[in-house]
Parts: structure tokens; sequence; C-alpha cells
């Protein structure tokens, strides 16, 4: 896997994935940009949830729920000094579908925790507190 960052001008970055894809970096003006685009922190944790995301829809794919749409929410913490790492990081499912089984569900939220989401699980191993719960909601 690779990556490539081009520096734009202030404080603005170019990010291209190895597959192609670009995203724009940007800091908020104090800090010389001009608010253009993603924090990098903010790219990691997006990272991080599009990872977990995955995992959960795939294993209740696999499953053969229902689901109609999975929405999830991070909340994090970083240090107060530098390095501002995160400290701690919530992940929230919202699971939404037909006729749900919450076993599955559960389930499907642990393993990623504990066995597919390569990102939650090297943020473990580098000491940040994550937490993880979900919702079902259930459609007619």
């Amino acid at each position: 896997m690779k990556a490539h960052i081009k520096w734009v001008d202030g404080v603005m970055f170019l990010g291209e994935s190895g597959s192609g894809h670009t995203i724009v970096m940007d800091g908020p003006s104090e800090s010389g940009g001009r608010n253009m685009g993603v924090r990098p922190m903010e790219t990691v944790l997006i990272g991080l949830g599009g990872c977990a995301s995955y995992d959960v829809v795939s294993i209740l794919k696999k499953g053969r729920q229902d689901i109609r749409d999975v929405h999830t929410v991070l909340e994090s913490e970083r240090a107060e000094s530098e390095p501002k790492v995160f400290t701690k990081i919530h992940i929230h499912f919202v699971v939404t579908g037909k006729q749900l089984k919450e076993a599955q569900v559960k389930r499907a939220v642990e393993l990623s925790a504990e066995k597919y989401c390569s990102a939650s699980i090297m943020f473990g191993r580098a000491g940040v507190e994550i937490t993880h719960d979900y919702e079902i909601v259930e459609i007619d």
C-alpha cells in the first residue's frame, strides 16, 4: 500500500492513495490554512470508522441479516500536549434493517474490534482506549 502527499500551499496538502483517489487536507486559518479540506487527524479517524463499518456490514451480510443502513459515529479525545495523539475513541454503530438478530449485530461489532479491523487493533496496541457500542433500528 502506498500514498503520495503533495504540498499545495500554506498548510494545504493533496493526498493520493495508491488506488488513485485524492483527498484535500487543510488546516484552519489560525494555523495558516484556508479550511478547504479535512484535517489530517480527521482522515485517520474517518479511516478507522470506514474500516470498522466495512467489517460490520460484511459480517452481517454474510450472516444473511437484512441490513438497510449502517451509520457509524466516532468520538475521540486527544492528548493536550504534543504529540496530540488520540487517547480515547468511541465507535457507535447504528444498524438499520428488518428482523435483525441482536446477537449477530453484537458479534459483528465484536469481531470487527477484536479480529478484523486493522486500524482499531493497531490503535489498541498503541495504547488508545477504544470502546464500541451499537443500536438497532428496526424497520417494517
